[in-house]
């Protein structure tokens, strides 16, 4: 996986047409991401966002993104300046190569939102959205005129430097679309997954939700604390989940006999523990225990530095991933 790229070109489809200019729509906390991503990799952006005070929101979301993306390597022609930005979504859209959705997650707002932009774009150009969970199927059903061109880019957060994208076909999205869209991603320095069925929540948000149902039901049972299970996690597996993924690991673990010896001596006992993992329901007194643990846990710690502090060690770690040629 390259993440560095440093005095790239401008990046390009594997369709016919260059990708010069990416449409932002919707520049909340993942909108100003992916436009401080765009104009990293030397693309024009144009973003738009109907609440109020949203442009000065954005351009000083994008600077205070900048210097990760110093770090990580800016393209030529990377530039701040070439971000413009309109409350109306129509003209936002009507010269874009590229168009990155990032509205409300609720289906109705979509349709309305995709039916603008059926209308307001050239036929060829994508329509992706960073839904981090409702089915492109059912988004593309606002877009009436050209269904084959919306696709699912889920990034994760925050998307100016977490490499992940997961690029979900619908029912009637072209897979040339799929092709053009994971090409795009690629060349922006993303590392895009292709899912071959769409699924609600795609892969990495419902990996996220089986650990977050036995950690929540963890803290109800009164098993161990929230600081306990971030602890556990951030000190114990998440370490090496962020290297290799599951499997890899699971293989890694099982020493010359590999994952088969790890599935034939482990299998067993792993199938006991996922009879005993526990259903669990978000009451009101769960969410306000949850709430207390992290309040507890982070008690005196400044949010800001915090988050600061993660995209440093982020930046680091990326940085030696690409340096080892060895890893997949």
């Amino acid at each position: 996986m390259t993440v560095r790229i440093t005095s790239a070109p401008a990046a390009r489809t594997a369709g016919p047409a260059r990708i010069t200019t990416v449409a932002v729509v919707g520049t909340g906390v993942i909108g100003a991401g992916w436009t401080a991503l765009f104009l990293a990799r030397g693309l024009d952006v144009v973003a738009t966002d109907p609440a109020p005070g949203a442009e000065d929101r954005l351009r000083a979301g994008v600077a205070a993104h900048w210097p990760a993306l110093v770090r990580l390597g800016l393209a030529e022609g990377a530039s701040q300046d070439r971000l413009s930005f309109t409350a109306d979504a129509g003209a936002a859209v009507a010269a874009a190569d590229f168009v990155q959705e990032n509205g409300p997650e609720r289906e109705d707002v979509k349709h309305r939102l995709f039916g603008l932009l059926d209308e307001a774009t050239r036929p060829e150009v994508i329509l992706a959205s960073s839904s981090s969970g409702l089915l492109p199927s059912d988004i593309a059903r606002g877009c009436p005129k050209h269904p084959e061109r919306v696709v699912v880019g889920h990034p994760f957060n925050p998307p100016h430097v977490i490499p992940l994208v997961e690029v979900v076909p619908g029912r009637e999205t072209s897979p040339e679309v799929v092709d053009r869209a994971v090409a795009f991603y690629t060349a922006v320095g993303k590392r895009p997954i292709r899912l071959r069925h769409e699924v609600p929540g795609h892969v990495a948000n419902r990996l996220q939700a089986a650990l977050w149902q036995e950690a929540y039901s963890l803290v109800e049972r009164g098993i161990a604390t929230v600081a306990d299970i971030d602890a556990a996690i951030a000190n114990g597996p998440g370490l090496r989940w962020a290297v290799l993924g599951p499997f890899a690991n699971q293989h890694l673990s099982g020493g010359e006999g590999g994952l088969a010896h790890v599935l034939r001596h482990l299998g067993p006992p792993t199938e006991a523990w996922w009879r005993d993992l526990r259903r669990v329901h978000l009451t009101p007194h769960l969410a306000e225990t949850l709430v207390a643990g992290v309040d507890a846990e982070l008690a005196g710690t400044d949010p800001a530095k915090l988050a600061a502090a993660r995209d440093a060690v982020l930046d680091r770690l990326l940085a030696a991933k690409a340096a080892q040629p060895d890893l997949p």
